[in-house]
């Protein structure tokens, strides 16, 4: 592992700490609503700047398909240092990018006890993929499901204009 895969690492594992840091209000459960939307933001602007950087001397994608097709396979491997694991579609704007070893999750324990945690974990890069596709012209929900550590199902349903 590279000095900056551990210092991504550190950085997330913080932005995590700071977001979710125990309030002191009476709503606790807006608190972690908030606090994940928060994190969510987070993702989707700093998604938002890579993908700009990242695709400046591509062409234009031809479709929805090529364009996640992108992310699954450059965009993962410039973020994650590795591709995503499965792409599925239902071809009428639904697909499931699965990540059998998320690198968030990896260093958590694999035991059912830590499932509650998991949300936290995987908002940054909900929002991370929101703000990538959001830029390339797609605008779309992203969430996820962690079922089993430390594997994650990111689900993107496409929105369309309305005209």
């Amino acid at each position: 592992m590279f000095a900056d895969d551990v210092l991504f690492e550190f950085i997330h594992s913080e932005l995590v700490n700071y977001v979710t840091k125990e309030k002191s209000d009476s709503s606790i459960e807006n608190a972690k609503q908030s606090d994940l939307s928060t994190l969510e933001y987070t993702g989707f602007i700093t998604g938002y700047r890579i993908i700009e950087r990242l695709t400046k001397d591509w062409p234009r994608f031809q479709n929805e398909l090529e364009t996640l097709k992108f992310i699954c396979t450059d965009f993962w491997l410039s973020v994650y240092k590795k591709q995503i694991d499965n792409l599925r579609t239902n071809h009428q704007g639904v697909y499931v990018l699965q990540d059998n070893t998320f690198r968030f999750l990896n260093k958590i324990s694999a035991g059912k006890q830590y499932l509650d945690s998991a949300p936290k974990y995987v908002s940054f890069t909900c929002g991370l993929l929101r703000g990538a596709l959001a830029n390339l012209g797609i605008n779309c929900l992203v969430t996820a499901d962690v079922v089993s550590m430390p594997g994650c199902k990111f689900n993107i349903t496409t929105v369309q204009k309305s005209s």
